[in-house]
């Protein structure tokens, strides 16, 4: 039986690479963008499958619906969701009056009130599926508070708390997890600091991990679609570090780009 997966923010970075990832299990792919229309889909012509791809503010819930009416209208069908959309604001933790009312607003609709739209969206399918199941990209900084700022750590502490109150609820017919990833190396931050920043980054963070790398999108895509396989099917409300050990150094909200997460 071939399943079909919505990844939201699937046509870059992180997203892109649980979209490949995803693929390479001949899961049929619903690509969602708000903004990178060319990226999702060069991404959905490269994979092929039939995959799609889709815009959408997951922000708004009519365009949450729209989207995965568009999914069942491709596939008939919708079993897993990814929930990697997400947005932040660089403010030093330290800076009170870098953050306004409006930037956790922001921050908070996307990260947090768009992945609980998109799972009441997909609710009805997922309930169909002999295999739904949602997962939640959090980050390192909801685990422990550090970050890109103190709005989008608290978002992504929010994530994994709805996480384990949605895992509870929705059992036993959709499993929810979340993965937090630390550091990685996803292209977004060329961006940020130019290439030559990327590679001087990566070599710090590789020096500062236990497993001596830098993750790549890839790094994580691989746990997505563990969590996603019905082979995990006896775990639901957990939340999985991906960061290559790097939050079992005590120094953790000290090293090198602990601002990028």
């Amino acid at each position: 039986m071939t399943h079909t997966a919505i990844i939201t923010g699937g046509g870059t970075g992180i997203g892109a690479g649980i979209v490949r990832a995803l693929a390479k299990k001949n899961i049929r792919c619903v690509i969602n963008y708000a903004h990178s229309k060319e990226a999702a889909e060069a991404l959905a012509g490269e994979i092929g499958n039939g995959a799609i791809a889709v815009k959408a503010d997951v922000t708004k819930d009519d365009e949450c619906k729209a989207l995965a009416a568009a999914a069942l209208d491709a596939f008939g069908r919708i079993d897993f969701l990814v929930n990697n959309a997400g947005v932040t604001k660089h403010v030093a933790h330290e800076d009170m009056d870098g953050l306004t009312g409006e930037d956790f607003h922001t921050i908070y609709d996307l990260n947090v009130v768009g992945a609980f739209q998109m799972i009441r969206a997909c609710l009805p399918a997922l309930k169909n599926s002999d295999a739904g199941a949602v997962v939640n990209i959090a980050s390192v900084a909801g685990v422990f508070g550090i970050g890109s700022s103190v709005a989008y750590a608290a978002s992504k502490g929010a994530m994994i708390t709805m996480t384990k109150s949605l895992a509870r609820v929705l059992a036993p017919d959709i499993r929810v997890n979340a993965i937090a990833p630390g550091y990685v190396d996803s292209g977004w931050f060329d961006r940020l600091v130019g290439a030559d920043g990327v590679k001087v980054l990566n070599e710090k963070i590789a020096a500062a991990t236990p497993m001596a790398m830098a993750p790549k999108p890839e790094d994580v895509a691989g746990p997505v679609a563990m969590l996603l396989d019905p082979s995990s099917g006896a775990v639901t409300g957990e939340t999985i570090i991906v960061d290559a050990g790097a939050h079992l150094d005590t120094g953790l909200s000290r090293r090198p780009g602990r601002e990028m997460f």
